[in-house]
């Protein structure tokens, strides 16, 4: 409540309560003097017994000004029902609708933002007919496009987060991804533009009544008294300057009041009272039908002849490799070498427009053919930002807890269960407090402990750990890497950990990918890695500093840039860079032949 404090909150929310008060006792009070028919008053200026003067009927403007609050908020308000109705819905389906639909949508939305606001309103009045029903209609129709553009583009910017994508791993319907996911975390903004948006509607319902499109008499709202008073302006201002000040109001307070809220849901959300889950109620085990999904005696996981490509540009250009049962496979290499976009590619989460050539088999079948709640059960994906791949909006238990209840048919107190179990078992500090704890309240190595907990809700057979400890000091790197071994050996699931950091791949992996400019030049056991013979990866060890580097000398680096995916060469990638190169290596691409695609290698 401490938000709601400041000045503008107090008086925002001041200005509205005066608002809604005169809205309530308005006609009460005042509405039989301002329906009260005078003949002998008519059209009088301001005087002790009329303050604003009189109309045409002898009728006091200021008890009409004052009765005419409730016609002028309720019909803002059924307009501003209408603008939500329309705009946020439409606003955010191109997030979870298919490619073409969505640009369909994205279409129509800057089709309706191209239209004058107030002329789209006429318009949507006339259709709707001359009244009151037609201008909060009009008035409605044309404020939702700009709510939805904003809807849209908010949307869009949480759609591509990880937790996003992961819930679609998960196999959560595109209705779910949209009101759990997307929604709670786009409120605040659209919290502030529809509270806001009264203060708009008010001022629009009442320029269309100025206009003679708005209420008609007998009814009158704030509009029609200034279509009535407005020629007598310049011989009786006051009796305009009512409607005008009340209009005026009601819409800055409104407006701050919509301010004040939007930062008051900038705080920790409130969420439901969890289950309660003592230390000891931790192991409780799943019924046997929310056991894990059986594995397969093949490889884990078989990449062949993998690529993606982005219109003209091709990151990953026909990989293949496997990963045994228990063992960690590392993949190296610069920044823009296609390394993430693999692990995406892997777990079915290339971003639109890219597109997906070759076969990726799991567990002996291939992705295509595994629903998303096969593949959010037997694959875990480790994200490099553990505060992009844990929902901001919702505890971190609850997160976890759905992964349960979408795969494994568990009852929301078994998911709970489940859920500070495995934050026991990735040894957080106290499972059953911090699974009530929303992300923001965690450190960068427990957000990543409790993504890691998250992969391992089901029992997955394949741990995919993107740049996991990037953002991570040295300790919690060491101890989350640790951990992610650790679950290697206990659970039997294989492991791809992606990084650029070869210190870390040689140690905790079992074999190396080196990969470049989209390929795979070399692999090899990791143990190898300082005899290595591709010259790109002898590059890369020595630009990777250890104890035993000279600090007199300057640090080795690769001479040159990596090509972009559009502008690859023909021969070998490396070829620009290389001390070995050959002519045959600017013109013909060498294939891996035992694990190295080199046509002058060095000698291990």
């Amino acid at each position: 409540m401490n938000r709601m404090r400041s000045p503008s909150a107090l008086a925002g929310l001041l200005l509205v309560l005066v608002t809604l008060v005169f809205a309530v006792i308005g006609p009460w009070l005042w509405g039989e003097e301002a329906a009260r028919f005078d003949p002998l008053h008519i059209l009088e200026g301001h005087s002790p017994e009329h303050l604003l003067g009189t109309d045409d009927g002898g009728r006091d403007l200021l008890a009409r000004t004052l009765a005419a609050t409730r016609q002028s908020v309720w019909l803002a308000v059924l307009a501003t029902l209408i603008t939500t109705a329309l705009g946020i819905p439409l606003g955010a389906l191109p997030s979870v609708l298919g490619p073409r639909t969505a640009r369909f949508a994205s279409g129509l939305i800057d089709s309706l933002v191209a239209f004058p606001v107030l002329l789209l309103a006429m318009f949507a009045a006339l259709i709707a007919g001359t009244g009151a029903r037609g201008a909060v209609v009009g008035i409605g129709v044309a404020a939702a496009p700009g709510l939805a553009r904003l809807t849209r583009t908010l949307a869009g910017t949480v759609a591509s987060s990880d937790y996003v994508a992961a819930a679609r791993v998960l196999g959560a319907s595109r209705a779910a991804v949209l009101v759990r996911h997307i929604l709670p975390n786009i409120a605040e903004p659209l919290i502030l533009t529809v509270t806001a948006n009264l203060g708009y509607a008010l001022l629009g319902l009442a320029t269309l009544s100025l206009l003679g499109l708005g209420v008609q008499p007998p009814d009158y709202d704030w509009g029609r008294l200034l279509h009535d008073t407005l020629p007598r302006v310049y011989v009786d201002p006051e009796a305009v300057a009512g409607p005008a000040l009340a209009v005026a109001v009601a819409g800055i307070g409104f407006t701050l009041l919509g301010e004040s809220l939007a930062r008051a849901a900038a705080r920790e959300p409130s969420a439901t009272s969890a289950p309660s889950a003592s230390r000891g109620e931790s192991r409780t085990e799943l019924p046997p039908e929310c056991g894990p999904l059986p594995g397969t005696p093949e490889a884990v996981l078989e990449v062949r002849d993998l690529s993606v490509s982005f219109g003209g540009a091709t990151p990953v250009r026909g990989i293949s490799f496997s990963v045994a049962p228990g063992e960690t496979v590392g993949i190296v290499g610069e920044s823009g070498s296609g390394k993430s976009l693999t692990a995406l590619a892997i777990g079915g989460l290339v971003p639109r427009p890219g597109e997906v050539s070759g076969r990726v088999l799991l567990g002996g079948r291939p992705l295509e053919e595994l629903s998303r709640r096969e593949l959010g059960t037997r694959l875990a994906m480790v994200f490099q930002d553990p505060m992009a791949a844990l929902n901001p909006a919702l505890r971190v238990g609850s997160q976890l807890a759905e992964v349960a209840t979408a795969h494994l048919g568990a009852s929301r107190g078994q998911a709970w269960r489940r859920a500070v179990d495995r934050l026991g078992r990735v040894r957080l500090p106290d499972p059953a407090g911090d699974a009530r704890r929303h992300p923001h309240e965690f450190s960068g190595g427990m957000r990543q402990r409790a993504v890691i907990a998250m992969g391992l809700m089901g029992e997955p057979e394949l741990v995919v750990a993107d740049e996991p400890t990037t953002a991570l000091d040295v300790t919690v790197q060491k101890r989350v890497l640790e951990l992610l071994a650790e679950v290697n050996e206990t659970t039997g699931a294989a492991g791809l950990l992606i990084s650029h950091d070869l210190a870390v791949v040689s140690r905790y992996c079992r074999r190396v990918l080196v990969m470049y400019a989209g390929r795979i030049v070399e692999e090899l056991p990791s143990e190898r890695l300082r005899h290595a013979r591709h010259p790109y990866t002898r590059a890369l060890v020595a630009s990777s500093p250890d104890l035993s580097t000279d600090r007199s000398l300057p640090l080795a680096t690769i001479p040159g840039l990596q090509p972009t995916p559009d502008e690859v060469p023909g021969g070998c990638a490396f070829a620009p860079r290389c001390g070995r190169v050959l002519e045959r290596c600017r013109t013909d691409r060498p294939e891996p032949e035992d694990g190295l695609a080199c046509w002058n290698p060095e000698d291990a």
